[in-house]
Parts: structure tokens; C-alpha cells; sequence
């Protein structure tokens, strides 16, 4: 199985520069800021809004001329979606985006924004995939994965790299796990320059394949009639990918899941600052983070990264509503 090293994801951030933002560290208060201080890696503040840009940009940046004639075509409920049609429209590449019909209207329509075209299927992880594979073998494209791919993994390890030039004494970071793309990127990065560094994925307990299969030491999928009940519509993979699989086992120290009025909870505390307003996907790590602490490493210095801020602005109401009603 190839390995990213960290010359890969050092080439990844040479190739970022000036087409990824580079995101500052925010610390978080909350009650324990006494004992345990977080720091926040906004990657909602990315022109995408969310992390994926990175790797879809490196990606398609390291295709020859000839591939990028082709188009590309990758499929996603939302978030690497933007990414791809983001970098595609940078580089002057072709893109199709295989969409489920039940992604947010808020990322369906920044796609086609970013003059994407897009496919519509049914609900699944698995469905998408298949169909930008037939279309892929129909037209020639070439195929940009969401998370299994090395060239993917490397341009989300340039996060984790930031990470470690803001806060070198950082002791652990947690970061969301959907397909595995960006957790396989960060804790490459950050386990190869600073082996010490605690590493823990946090996914929603209703699709809590990563964990399944870190546990199990074997990939594990979940059916995607029980995934697609999770609020957290960028973390509903049915399963993590081989290759991000094999990175999570070598460099991921625990994953960690969370219930979906945790995902709400840290949702709703991220939205009192303008600067780190978070989609559900996104919450995730910090909700790890809050309310978890008896599966965590006891460590003072700890950064979470907001994966993304695509956000409804009618969910995250109904979020703050639902808080004051109960309170």
C-alpha cells in the first residue's frame, strides 16, 4: 500500500501557496480553559469554506496536461464538491460533480456556482462513486476520490503542518473523520515531524464506521440507510478508504465518536464567533474535545480543526432555538 511521506505534503504546500488560505489559530474558551486550552484551525475560512480545497487543488494541480484535457469528475455530498470545481475552474479544467440528492441546497448550488456540472443519484457513498465511474469510463475523465488518494491525502497534510509552525508545543489535535482524507493527511504530517503528538479522530456515533474499523483492525462499512440519519452530512461515508485506513493505523493514536446533541451543542458554542462558525461536519473534533474528556489524553496544549462552515442558516437557528427552549 503506497505511504505519504512528508516531502509529498511539503510539495502539497508549495503548490497551496496563494491558492489556500492560510488559516490562523484561534483559542477557544470554555469551562476547563484553566486546565486544558484549546486552539481552533478554521478551515471554514478557506474560499470554499472547508478544507477540501486543498487536496482537490493538489490533486488536480499534479496532473499532467494531457490528464487535465480530460476534465475531471469526483463525487460528494457537498464540501469536496466546491473543492474540485473550486481548483478545476483555477486551473481551467473540466469538472463533473456526482451528487447525492439529499446533499445541502447551500453546497448543490456553490458547486454549480463555480460552473460545475452536476449528477444527481440516490443517497449512498457507494451509489456516487459507482456512477462517476461509469461516467468516468464513458468519457475519459480522470477521477479526483474524496479521500482515497495519496495526492489527496498530502494537500490535507499541509494542515497539519500549519498546525505544528503555530503551536509547536501542541500535544494533541483532533480532527473529523469521514472517508479518512484529512485525519490520514494531518496525523502524516504531524506524527512524522512530532512523533509525541497525540492524534484522535472524531466521527458521529451514527456513522461510526472509523472507529468500527480502528477497532477492528479491518475496514468495517456501515449501511448507508443507518449513516444518512447523522446531521453531519460531510462525515456519512459508509466506509473509510484502504488507503487512508493504513494511515490512520500507523499514525492515529484513538478515534472517538459523538452523539448528534453533542454535534449541536459544539455547533451552537463555534456560532458565537463570527470567525468560527461551524457546519455540523465541522463541530464534530470540538465536541470530542468538550465532552469526552474521560476518553482523552490528559494534555494541556490541544487544537481541534473545524473542518468546514457550509452551514444552513435556518439549521443553525433551529440549533440556537432548540438551546433556549430548553434552557
Amino acid at each position: 500500500m503506497p505511504m505519504v511521506g512528508l516531502a509529498d505534503i511539503q510539495e502539497a504546500q508549495s503548490r497551496l501557496r496563494d491558492i489556500a488560505t492560510r488559516t490562523r489559530l484561534i483559542e477557544f474558551s470554555h469551562p476547563e480553559s484553566n486546565f486544558r486550552r484549546l486552539f481552533l484551525k478554521p478551515e471554514n475560512q478557506q474560499p470554499i469554506g472547508a478544507f477540501k480545497l486543498r487536496g482537490a487543488y493538489n490533486k488536480i494541480a499534479s496532473l499532467s496536461e494531457k490528464d487535465r484535457n480530460r476534465g475531471v469528475i469526483t463525487y460528494s455530498s457537498g464540501n469536496h464538491a466546491q473543492g474540485v470545481a473550486y481548483a478545476a475552474r483555477a486551473l481551467g479544467v473540466k469538472a463533473v460533480i456526482v451528487m447525492p440528492q439529499n446533499a445541502p441546497a447551500i453546497k448543490r448550488e456553490a458547486t454549480a456556482a463555480l460552473g460545475a456540472e452536476i449528477v444527481f443519484v440516490g443517497p449512498g457513498s457507494a451509489e456516487r462513486q459507482s456512477k462517476a465511474e461509469e461516467l468516468a469510463a464513458q468519457h475519459g475523465y480522470v477521477i479526483v476520490p474524496p479521500y482515497n488518494d495519496e495526492q489527496i491525502i498530502a494537500g490535507q497534510g499541509t494542515i497539519g503542518l500549519e498546525i505544528l509552525e503555530d503551536l509547536p508545543e501542541v500535544e494533541t489535535a483532533f480532527a473529523p473523520v469521514g472517508g479518512g482524507g484529512m485525519i490520514s493527511g494531518v496525523a502524516t504530517a504531524i506524527k512524522l515531524s512530532k512523533p509525541s503528538v497525540k492524534i484522535i479522530g472524531v466521527e458521529p456515533e451514527l456513522a461510526g464506521d472509523a472507529r468500527a474499523s480502528f477497532r477492528a483492525g479491518k475496514i468495517v462499512q456501515f449501511p448507508a440507510d443507518e449513516v444518512v440519519h447523522t446531521i453531519a452530512d460531510g462525515l456519512r461515508t459508509q466506509s473509510i478508504g484502504p488507503i487512508n485506513f493504513e494511515h490512520i493505523r500507523r499514525y492515529v493514536d484513538d478515534i472517538v465518536t459523538v452523539s448528534e446533541d453533542e454535534i449541536r451543542e459544539a455547533v451552537r458554542l463555534l456560532a458565537a464567533n463570527p470567525n468560527t462558525v461551524a457546519e455540523p461536519s465541522g463541530a464534530v473534533s470540538v465536541a470530542g474535545f468538550l465532552f469526552h474528556r474521560d476518553q482523552l489524553p490528559e494534555t494541556k496544549i490541544n487544537v481541534a480543526i473545524i473542518s468546514g462552515g457550509n452551514i444552513d442558516p435556518k439549521m443553525l437557528e433551529e440549533f440556537r432555538r432548540r438551546t433556549r427552549q430548553s434552557n
